[in-house]
Formats: C-alpha cells, structure tokens, sequence
C-alpha cells in the first residue's frame, strides 16, 4: 500500500521542538547526511530541532546504554555547506558562517536520546527523528542491532514520538545530486506521519504506535519527476551468520631480560614481569577476532524468496518504506496460547 505523500500540510503543535539523533556521529564521511536533513528542517520548513549526537561512530550497537562509564559532551558549532565545525567544553556564541549550537557525547546513540529528553531539554520535545543513517535498517536483522533505530526505541520507552530514517546506499560512492531529494521525500513523510500518527492499542503512549522506521533508498528515482513511491511495510524477518572474522596471532616483540635500577621497591617492578615481552603488546594467541560481516545475501537478496509488503522487499523495488514498530519484544503470534481468553491462569508444569 502506497502513502500519498508528495503534497502535504504541515500542523504544527505548540510548543514545536524535535530532537535530532543518529548513530554515525558529527557530519564527516561517516556521516555525510545528518547536516543536510537538519538544514532542510530548520532552514526550508522552520523546525525547532535541538541536536545531541554521538561524538563518534556507534553503528551496530543497537539500543544499549553507557551503564558503568561517565558520558562525557562537547559542544559542537557546524559550519556550511558540509556541517563540519569546531568543538568546545563551555556553551559560547556563535561565530561567523557557524548556524547552529549542536551537543556532542561520548555515549551510544541510546544514551544520548536519554540524556538529551530526561537531563538537557526535559519536557521540551515533542518528536524524536533518528538518522538519517549511513546505510539501509531494513529487515530484522539489520534493525535489531541499528544504533539509529536504538535511539528511536529508547525515546519511544520515553513516551516521545520517535521516527528513525535510514537511507540505504546502493552507489558506490552515492551522487550528491540524490542528497537534497532524499532529504526532502524525507521530510514529507516525517510531516505526513507526525499529521497522521497510527494508533496502536499496545503502544505505551496513549494507544498510539511507538516508532516508525523509514527507509529510502539512495538511487536515481528520486531524481525523476514523479518522484519515489513510499510504501507501507513489515518489517522482514530474516537472518545472518558470521558476522567476525579471526585475526591472525602476532607474536610479541622480545625486548629482553631487563634489570631493576638501584631505589625503591616501586622502582623495580616491571610491566615485562622479567618475561621478556611487553605486556600491552602481547596478542592472546589465536582468540583475537574483528568485526567483518558476510551480509551480502542480506543486501542483496534474491527478491523472490523476500515477502512481497515487507521492508526488504520495498528496498529491493526501490521503494522508500515505512514500517510501524512496537517498541518491546514480539511475541509469539498466532499461537494457541495467545488466543487464550485463560492465559493469565496457564502454568507451566515442569
């Protein structure tokens, strides 16, 4: 089912004011279109958009949080056209060719949506928009471990409408030309979606559905004049296998026996230990693995084998999708057990 989006009507509440969010971190070539959405909200259709971001990459690391660690902000004042600035510990005014106050911290994507609703602008936001990541968060496996779509998740645990946008790469470098396009079909859907909220008796905020998951693909039909279809999705339930690949074993340097200097007992303690090896240097023989995943059958499937509605599927159509998400865990539908008017008296023997 296609979303008639091309012409809309923007109502606004009041107050206005949305939280930007992504997992790539501060505009650079990891993040080469979280400033272009921003200045297309702000700028062309007069959004109050507060921004608090990662102060570095975190993609693949779903909705978890910094428990033990300090998360620690730099203020973050970008500059047109790409949105790269200049950081600073204090809030100060901005400078010349600098648009905005940005915050920057050292936490994942769910912390910063978090911190930013609960410490910076309590109260004050009333749409959180994730992305637009750096890559398609189609189907389960890609979305279950989207920073982008954390964020979302955790905002929407917050009772906040939340919206991640993703825009899924298919050139390889993608053409600038379908940046402002994508930005602007982008755009519509978060006004078409904030004016048109779904309803969802299990959503925990007032019976509405949670999140939305947006994905727009980054190919040439969105320079047509016709512009791209966008298409009511489920999201497609797949899987993945190895996503690491092990390192070879390095065999440490040998620096030799060495001899404790003449002084205190402080003094002639040794990192080595007289083992002869650099103990920061040494590798854990052959247990030492990186991140590189062998998800080409996830990016490019076979679109025979991947239901015709789902997310995947539209990606593949090239089709931008929007998928309604429920912020919890599936259950186990269209079982007997949940169709049970006794469920809550059913007890497991064991």
């Amino acid at each position: 089912m296609a979303i008639a989006v091309h012409s809309f009507q923007w109502i606004p509440p009041n107050p206005t004011s949305y939280l930007s969010q992504n997992d790539d971190g501060p505009p650079g070539p990891e993040s080469p279109y979280s400033f272009g959405l921003y200045r297309h909200l702000t700028r062309d259709l007069g959004f109050n958009v507060k921004v608090v971001i990662p102060s570095s990459q975190k993609s693949w690391i779903g909705k978890a949080y910094h428990i033990t660690e300090t998360t620690e902000g730099r203020y973050y004042y970008p500059r047109e056209p790409d949105g790269l600035g200049e950081t600073s510990y204090v809030s100060r005014p901005l400078r010349d060719g600098e648009i905005a106050e940005w915050i920057l911290l050292d936490g994942t994507p769910a912390t910063c949506a978090n911190i930013a609703l609960h410490n910076i602008f309590p109260g004050k936001i009333d749409l959180l928009i994730s992305g637009p990541n750096f890559g398609r968060n189609t189907s389960a496996a890609f979305s279950l471990s989207s920073g982008t779509i954390g964020a979302a998740l955790s905002s929407s645990l917050s009772k906040i409408r939340s919206i991640a946008v993703s825009y899924g790469n298919v050139e390889r470098p993608t053409p600038k030309a379908y940046f402002e396009p994508a930005h602007n079909l982008s755009a519509r859907i978060i006004c078409y979606l904030w004016n048109n909220w779904g309803k969802d008796p299990g959503g925990v905020r007032n019976g509405e559905v949670d999140l939305y998951n947006v994905n727009v693909p980054m190919i040439g039909q969105l320079l047509n004049d016709e512009g791209m279809q966008v298409h009511w999705t489920f999201m497609w339930r797949n899987s993945y296998g190895r996503l690491f690949k092990g390192v070879p074993a390095v065999e440490p340097p040998k620096l030799g026996i060495q001899q404790p200097e003449e002084g205190s007992d402080a003094s002639k303690k040794m990192d080595s230990e007289n083992t002869g090896y650099d103990i920061a240097s040494v590798k854990i023989g052959d247990l030492a693995f990186k991140f590189s995943p062998d998800i080409q059958d996830l990016i490019t499937p076979d679109l025979s084998t991947v239901p015709i509605g789902s997310d995947g599927w539209a990606i593949g159509k090239g089709f931008a999708s929007v998928s309604p998400l429920r912020a919890c865990f599936a259950e186990a539908g269209n079982t007997p057990l949940f169709s049970d008017p006794d469920i809550g008296t059913k007890i497991i023997k064991l």
